[in-house]
């Protein structure tokens, strides 16, 4: 018998873009989007997803994957790495057969465990007891097989007191850590995993890490693991592939297709050129960014934005704001604390920001920055253009704990010791700093 589970020849899938709106949509729908509208809108300008966009139409292919070709071997756990969008998610849901593909085959060999999103594959209205015999029963499993298994489960995912409370009130933490510990536990061959340790805390995704490597080690079963963090993909797998707009760009070992990755996600846009646009009250001619060191040593990034105000500006904002990999904000400030009147005369000015980019956790970054008047729905100019920028740094203080970093800012320093013996010898009490 082949030692081969997983096996993916000619795999591509299609959908149809804007489907979706040849539904019908409720009176009360459609008032809500027309109330939220001016608000999206100023959002994906935040975000560089354009201005009024263009019509799509119903009929429009977009390939999700195309001509995927891999194997993998039992005991084997293969990372899957490649930016938002690049199919990652989509074959997940493929192997764990939410979706077909469009053409292709996967082939399966063994019962398959998904962790795919906080959200997915539990009942909301059924108690964390309930989804954990419903899921058993979903594999297959007897009621005895999950008895056995039930109190494993419940102590790894830290949940006891709200076992028989209906997991439509669980957070978004607990939620994740209750579907690990099912995944993990019940009687799977294979393991998909989808980017989910995420939303657990530092102490909880070096458990499931653990566990994991653990089920490969000691039980043989392989696993597929989705992640945008490189240490962990390196720490944990074997084998790793990327994924680049649909297709498999490169597979290797972790240390050689984590490196290319990074290296290609590190490259920067570190200045942009504003074309002139005559019908707006201020003007942004150039925006840049570069590394630079603060006075404590750390690294921060120093933005610059050149301005021509074509009348005075009163009330307009120069906002600047900092998303990471996965369009989530992290970052914002306005020219509103530069308290120099002159920012707002007639003329061509040169600003610039301290962004503490030391702060954030490696990973690649965009800033997005224009003119915004508080208590308008609207832009006065917000650029398409974005400046990048990345902290890609394999022997970071991240990387050495092997796991993520769990929150999207990283502040090691402000700790102080104050009291306590060593030794027998009264330890001195320190102020904190």
């Amino acid at each position: 018998m082949s030692d081969v589970v997983i096996e993916v020849e000619n795999l591509s899938k299609m959908f149809y873009i804007g489907a979706s709106q040849a539904e019908q949509t409720s009176l009360r729908t459609a008032l809500k989007q027309t109330a939220t509208a001016p608000i999206e809108r100023i959002k994906r300008l935040f975000r560089g997803e354009g201005g009024a966009g263009r019509a799509i139409s119903l009929e429009e292919p977009f390939w999700a994957l195309q001509d995927i070709n891999f194997r993998v071997k039992q005991g084997e756990v293969l990372g899957v790495i490649g930016h938002n969008g690049a199919g990652k998610s989509t074959l997940l849901k493929i192997l764990s057969r939410i979706t077909p593909p469009s053409t292709g085959v996967a082939r399966i060999h063994g019962r398959v465990g998904s962790l795919l999103e906080v959200g997915t594959g539990f009942h909301p209205e059924l108690t964390g007891r309930s989804n954990i015999f419903l899921n058993g029963a979903v594999l297959g499993m007897g009621r005895q097989e999950i008895i056995r298994k039930f109190d494993e489960i419940v102590a790894f995912a830290e949940v006891e007191q709200f076992i028989d409370t209906p997991v439509k009130f669980y957070s978004s933490g607990m939620y994740m850590r209750l579907a690990f510990a099912v995944a993990a536990h019940l009687e799977t061959e294979i393991l998909l995993i989808d980017e989910v340790l995420a939303v657990g805390d530092a102490s909880f995704q070096q458990k499931c890490l653990a566990k994991m490597d653990d089920v490969t080690t000691n039980e043989g079963r392989t696993i597929l693991f989705v992640s945008h963090f490189p240490g962990a993909i390196k720490a944990l797998c074997n084998r790793v592939i990327l994924l680049e707009n649909g297709y498999l760009k490169m597979q290797g070992t972790p240390d050689e297709v984590v490196d290319f990755y990074l290296g290609e996600i590190a490259a920067p846009v570190t200045e942009v050129h504003i074309p002139e646009d005559p019908s707006i009250r201020v003007q942004i001619t150039n925006a840049a960014i570069e590394p630079i060191y603060l006075p404590d040593g750390e690294e921060g990034m120093l933005f610059k934005c050149t301005y021509h105000a074509k009348q005075q500006l009163d009330n307009l904002l120069l906002c600047v704001e900092v998303f990471d990999s996965r369009d989530i904000s992290i970052y914002y400030s306005n020219n509103d604390y530069l308290s120099d009147p002159r920012k707002r005369q007639l003329g061509t000015h040169t600003v610039s920001l301290v962004i503490p980019s030391y702060l954030f956790r490696p990973g690649e970054y965009k800033v997005a920055f224009g003119f915004w008047e508080p208590g308008f729905d609207y832009a006065e100019h917000f650029p398409e253009a974005r400046l990048k920028f990345s902290r890609a740094e394999p022997m970071s203080r991240l990387s050495r704990h092997g796991v993520a970093w769990p929150s999207a800012i990283y502040k090691p320093d402000g700790w102080n010791y104050l009291n306590g013996s060593a030794n027998g010898v009264e330890a001195p009490s320190h102020e904190h700093a």
